[in-house]
């Protein structure tokens, strides 16, 4: 039997800048399977990942905000969204696709400090 550790996803890039978004994601999704507790971040330029209405068919992507509404069906329920990044971006949770949790930097460094494993990209 494995021993459950804590996952903290850091999210950081937008969304189709590069591949570190999507990366992220499934890597989070690989440890879900494996019923870890996972908590997913969006920071910075990150947030932008979480807009609605996106539609990537120009670039030949995938739309990753419907990749990103499958983190719940995964028993990702700890989401969180920096909230100076949402105020940088002049963005409130009506602009996401997801109910994400507002978090600071004080919240932030408390949730880094009880996670077993940090991924930062």
């Amino acid at each position: 039997m494995s021993v459950k550790q804590t996952f903290t996803f850091i999210s950081r890039s937008p969304a189709y800048a590069s591949q570190r978004a999507s990366l992220c994601l499934e890597a989070a999704l690989a440890a879900a399977v494996f019923e870890q507790e996972i908590h997913y971040v969006f920071m910075d330029d990150g947030v932008l990942q979480l807009l609605t209405d996106q539609n990537s068919q120009a670039i030949g992507q995938k739309t990753l905000s419907k990749l990103l509404e499958t983190l719940p069906l995964y028993g990702v329920e700890n989401i969180y969204v920096d909230t100076q990044a949402l105020a940088k971006h002049a963005l409130d949770s009506a602009d996401l696709v997801l109910d994400a949790q507002p978090i600071d930097d004080s919240q932030l460094a408390a949730l880094i400090a009880r996670s077993d494993q940090v991924l930062n990209l």
